[in-house]
């Protein structure tokens, strides 16, 4: 198990915040026998596709560049005229082999990592000119890792190289019977079977090191119980923020429910724990809305600004602790308070005709019809 400077062990996985950083960075997975062993079967497949037109390109450029006539040789120009035609030659001919090289080296390291461009990584960092970390890092496991990798990686191919050298001794031995022309295309097509063979060998190294670099680097990348509490906290905010914010959020709320008191139709309280504040406005719905509520101090400041403002307050605790519970701020009542409300709403109604002086004054309300489900006893 890994450890961390502070010598915790890195026993959680990274988060996916760490990835994210880590590959910002240019921290990702990358193998270079992958690399490598991509190149390897690119160029010399490439080099059993194209061998032909190679080995014609070489014949031309030998039969235009050794066969002169005298008076090619007295001329000054003919040089360089020479080695420009051998160059064009030589390029046209070596054009796809280059290409699918430049393809290859691209997407080698793009098949572990996926694409990835990061300034951070290529900016210089004075710490990499202290030797100090450098001589560490050549003693380290590390690198001891590397140095047996590299010495596998000799003895595989040597050993494939001289299984081939063998296997092809006959077909070497019989170039030299052969005409020049005859005798560069059999080269180069041993050639590049024989370094397809040895880059084939480059599999085995392949195999064992793209699972070691995705879990070596997992392993940096893993992460301290302590450094996820602390990332949790970075992105989640500090709980003394959190506790900030929702207070703001408290008071804005509270002024809003204040501002709108005066125009609710009725405040029902408890008569002094609950106060909740209802308007009905049948253009808009087809239920009372709560348009403020609150309990102690908060309540006492409803039923201060409702006494400002002339609403009327209704004391019915049962039903005050029914709406304050069951409704939140600007929502309707629920169905099963209906009937107890529309009571209220029309109480209130007689009362204002009452003191308008068009109407008896009205019976006080009893046992108004609260659902067993939404009654909250104290």
């Amino acid at each position: 198990m890994a450890e961390s400077e502070s010598g915790a062990d890195k026993s959680e996985d990274p988060t996916e915040k760490r990835l994210r950083e880590s590959r910002e960075k240019g921290q990702v997975a990358r193998s270079k026998e992958l690399n490598t062993l991509a190149v390897m079967l690119a160029g010399t497949g490439g080099l059993l596709l194209v061998g032909g037109n190679l080995a014609n390109a070489m014949l031309e450029v030998m039969s235009t560049s050794f066969a002169l006539k005298r008076d090619m040789i007295m001329d000054d120009r003919m040089m360089g005229m020479l080695f420009m035609f051998s160059g064009r030659v030589a390029l046209e001919a070596m054009m796809p082999l280059l290409l699918v090289l430049l393809v290859a080296s691209i997407l080698g390291p793009i098949a572990l990592g996926g694409w990835l461009f990061s300034a951070k990584a290529m900016a210089p960092k004075v710490s990499r000119m202290n030797p100090g970390p450098g001589l560490k890092r050549m003693f380290s496991a590390k690198a001891l890792i590397e140095l047996l990798k590299a010495l596998a990686k000799f003895s595989i191919v040597l050993v494939v190289a001289l299984a081939v050298l063998k296997s092809n001794e006959q077909e070497l031995l019989k170039i030299v019977h052969e005409p020049l022309e005859g005798a560069i295309k059999h080269a180069i097509n041993i050639v590049g079977w024989s370094a397809l063979w040895m880059s084939c060998g480059l599999v085995l190294i392949t195999l064992v090191d793209v699972p070691f670099q995705l879990w070596d680097n997992k392993q940096k990348l893993m992460m301290t119980k302590q450094e996820v509490r602390d990332e949790y906290k970075d992105s989640e905010g500090k709980p003394e923020v959190k506790q900030r914010i929702r207070q703001l959020q408290r008071e804005m709320t509270e002024r809003r429910m204040m501002q709108a008191v005066p125009q609710a139709d009725v405040i029902i309280t408890n008569p002094t724990h609950f106060a909740v504040a209802l308007k009905y406005d049948p253009e808009k719905g087809n239920a009372p809305v709560m348009l403020a509520k609150g309990a102690d101090f908060t309540a006492l400041k409803i039923r201060e600004i409702a006494q400002e403002h002339n609403v009327m307050l209704l004391e019915s605790p049962a039903l005050a602790r029914a709406v304050f519970y069951s409704t939140d701020i600007d929502q309707e009542i629920p169905a099963g308070l209906y009937m107890a409300v529309a009571q209220v709403l029309a109480y209130v109604y007689q009362i204002r005709q009452f003191q308008a002086g068009r109407a008896k004054r009205p019976a006080p309300l009893k046992d108004l019809p609260i659902p067993p489900d939404l009654r909250r006893d104290e």
